[in-house]
């Protein structure tokens, strides 16, 4: 691990490639990030096991568990932003890769410029607690009710736990409920580039939260679809 100042992010780069794992460790430390390194799903686990960290990046094709299993293993118990690497080019692959928990994919090979940016781009997106007095606004669903000000999702006293994207689309939506926002403007403050495949990517997304919100998300009540204007999050 490279030493920088304790408030620096702390990534976990995890590749098979000796060489990829080197180069990225260099490039991120000079770009003032701390940097710990996992050849394998089961070197990562470890590592885990003991460390908290700010975001992972994470190769698909790994040996044993490949990335998108991994993914999906540890978004179950966590909410640490993922972005995944992937040499798979097609539509299909990506899709699973979200569907598994992850922010972000970034195809292989890439520009570390590129990487640095969708790095930058997710850490922007995790909300940042407001300390402060009075009560904070809150938008109520059924038994669950969200926190604008600290981006918190409560089920009565347990903390629901969302991913980096799931926190954004709901401070995207708590902007205007009541109101729909359309599938190109969602990728467009998500952060992300145009284009129908971006778009069905925050189909996915919004299915994902969809199960975290709703009773019977085949029949949403909350984040609602609004035929030919996009999706509405209406909050009792």
């Amino acid at each position: 691990m490279v030493e920088k100042p304790g408030d620096s992010p702390h990534l976990l780069v995890v590749d098979d490639d000796e060489r990829i794992r080197a180069l990225l460790q260099k490039f991120l430390a000079r770009n003032d990030f701390l940097v710990t390194t996992a050849r394998d799903a089961d070197h990562a686990r470890r590592i885990l096991s003991g460390l908290d960290f700010d975001l992972i990046v994470l190769d698909v094709m790994l040996p044993g568990d490949d990335g998108i299993t991994l993914c999906g293993e540890l978004r179950a118990h966590q909410t640490t932003p993922i972005l995944l690497l992937t040499a798979r080019a097609g539509t299909e692959d990506r899709i699973s890769g979200l569907e598994a928990g992850a922010d972000d994919y970034l195809p292989k090979p890439f520009e570390p410029k590129e990487l640095l940016l969708r790095i930058n781009s997710i850490l922007r997106r995790m909300p940042a607690a407001e300390p402060g007095a009075g009560v904070p606004k809150v938008l109520h669903m059924g038994p669950l009710r969200y926190d604008i000000a600290r981006g918190e999702m409560w089920r009565g006293a347990e903390l629901v736990r969302l991913t980096a994207t799931e926190s954004q689309l709901l401070q995207i939506f708590s902007d205007q409920p009541g109101a729909p926002v359309s599938r190109a403007d969602l990728v467009a403050r998500l952060g992300r580039s145009g284009g129908q495949a971006q778009e069905r990517a925050v189909d996915v997304q919004i299915t994902r939260l969809r199960r975290k919100l709703e009773d019977d998300p085949k029949q949403p009540r909350y984040l609602q679809t609004v035929r030919g204007a996009g999706y509405m999050l209406a909050p009792d």
